[in-house]
């Protein structure tokens, strides 16, 4: 007899969309449906030209960035893709003070880059790390960025 394992995959709309009650002026104020819709809208008019580009640039940051606030302390890092997706949330500061505030205990999360890339496998060793923390990879936007690897640091108190 054999018994089924549920995986849990954690998604990533969900979890930013969960915020919306913190910052409802970003929401009606520009006529969007909900947070996801307004990041991508703004990763469309600044960044990326494809909607569905995206959407996986933004899913995978958000991954990123949950899995950075649930792992104090661990090396981790983005290429320049997925950086994309993290950079978006952080520059929206009503909307990354309320992910802060929800899922890192109301602590702010600092973005402490390095000028240098570090070239030491950090990006497949956190797509690895997203994986385990129940997100799905999007493992070709990881690969792209895999030898030109991250310039987080973990050296200043709470960042990435």
């Amino acid at each position: 007899m054999s018994t089924a394992v549920q995986t849990r995959t954690r998604d990533p709309r969900i979890i930013l969309n969960a915020l919306q009650q913190r910052v409802p002026h970003l929401v009606t104020d520009v006529d969007v449906a909900d947070l996801w819709e307004r990041e991508v809208r703004l990763l469309l008019r600044d960044t990326v030209a494809v909607r569905s580009l995206a959407e996986r640039i933004l899913g995978q940051g958000i991954a990123y960035l949950i899995t950075a606030v649930e792992n104090p302390g661990m090396d981790m890092g983005v290429g320049k893709t997925v950086d994309i997706g993290v950079h978006q949330l952080i520059l929206d500061t009503p909307l990354y003070f309320a992910f802060c505030d929800e899922y890192n205990g109301g602590r702010y999360k600092h973005h402490a880059p390095l000028i240098e890339r570090r070239c030491d496998g950090t990006v497949l060793r956190t797509a690895e790390l997203l994986r385990k923390n129940g997100f799905t990879v999007d493992d070709e936007l990881w690969e792209v960025d895999a030898s030109d690897c991250s310039p987080c640091d973990d050296k200043v108190p709470d960042s990435h």
